[in-house]
């Protein structure tokens, strides 16, 4: 396998937060839960198959212990609060799920006082507005927003960017212009893997990686390699993550459940943890479980 050059600049150090999460433990950075009776996932129609089901904690427990998986990020599936309020009731009375990334409707006057209620849960680590769903490309720009962001930075809370490709440029921009927001880009911008060109994917991450505020998840991809999905397949884009990033700005997600309209939970593990053998331990350490936890304070 291809040793990464650039990742071993990466610093040994281990940062610690909280003494209840090891060194060297795995976290998957991307999970959901949701229940479908509840009714804030309109999107999640029975032509999703595989996924249209209800998906909670007592169904993940024996795959993360199965995996060596000890945290979880529990990340928002709907844009309301009421989703919020139930995934933060559900980290509440479950000791896997390290941290909570919900929603908030940053384009009302009202953001400001729900985030900072939001972050008196121990377990709120941030937002994830759902930007690949917005059809103006240019809403995460907008100067209305500014109130939100101000907030979010003021509380260290963080921002999961949920993009597609076109929205890299701009994501640049908000980096730069807002330098304290921890930002990390969901499924490293979701590239379209049945492409033979990725220049321009390629690129513009490339040049958003230069933004010393943003990381990235690898997690999701699978779900962008075609009907026909392998590992071989992704490979090329967790390069690319990898050697823009580094380890120390990475963080390995599994996607969960979304993940099984691809593939498995055990086999993107399995496979996962062959193609990082080829670097050290801790960039390893970095990538399974140091970068989230350092990312989100867990």
């Amino acid at each position: 396998m291809r040793r990464h050059p650039f990742l071993a600049q990466v610093s040994p150090v281990i940062v610690m937060h909280n003494s209840d999460i090891k060194p060297f433990s795995r976290i998957d950075s991307h999970q959901h839960f949701w229940r479908r009776a509840r009714g804030d996932y309109t999107w999640l129609t029975p032509e999703l198959g595989a996924i249209y089901d209800d998906f909670m904690p007592e169904q993940l427990r024996d795959t993360l212990s199965r995996n060596g998986i000890d945290k979880t990020v529990l990340v928002q599936a709907a844009e309301t609060d009421a989703e919020t309020d139930f995934m933060l009731s559900i980290a509440q009375s479950t000791q896997f799920v390290a941290g909570v990334v919900g929603w908030a409707a940053l384009d009302k006057p009202s953001a400001g006082d729900r985030l900072r209620a939001l972050s008196e849960h121990a377990k709120f680590k941030g937002i994830r507005p759902m930007l690949q769903a917005i059809d103006d490309i240019d809403w995460m720009l907008l100067s209305g927003l500014e109130p939100s962001y101000k907030v979010l930075t003021e509380l260290e809370l963080c921002f999961d960017a949920l993009i597609t490709p076109i929205h890299l440029p701009n994501l640049y921009i908000l980096a730069k212009r807002y330098p304290t927001l921890k930002i990390v880009i969901d499924h490293a911008a979701k590239p379209d893997l049945m492409k033979t060109d990725l220049t321009q994917w390629q690129r513009d991450l490339a040049v958003v990686s230069g933004c010393d505020n943003v990381y990235c998840k690898i997690s999701g991809l699978l779900n962008e390699a075609g009907p026909t999905p392998t590992f071989s397949k992704v490979v090329p884009a967790i390069d690319h993550v990898l050697n823009c990033f580094g380890a120390d700005r990475v963080m390995w997600g599994s996607d969960w459940p979304v993940i099984r309209l691809a593939g498995h939970y055990d086999s993107w593990v399995r496979d996962c943890r062959s193609y990082f053998s080829s670097l050290s331990v801790h960039e390893q350490a970095w990538i399974w479980g140091q970068t989230a936890q350092k990312f989100y304070d867990l």
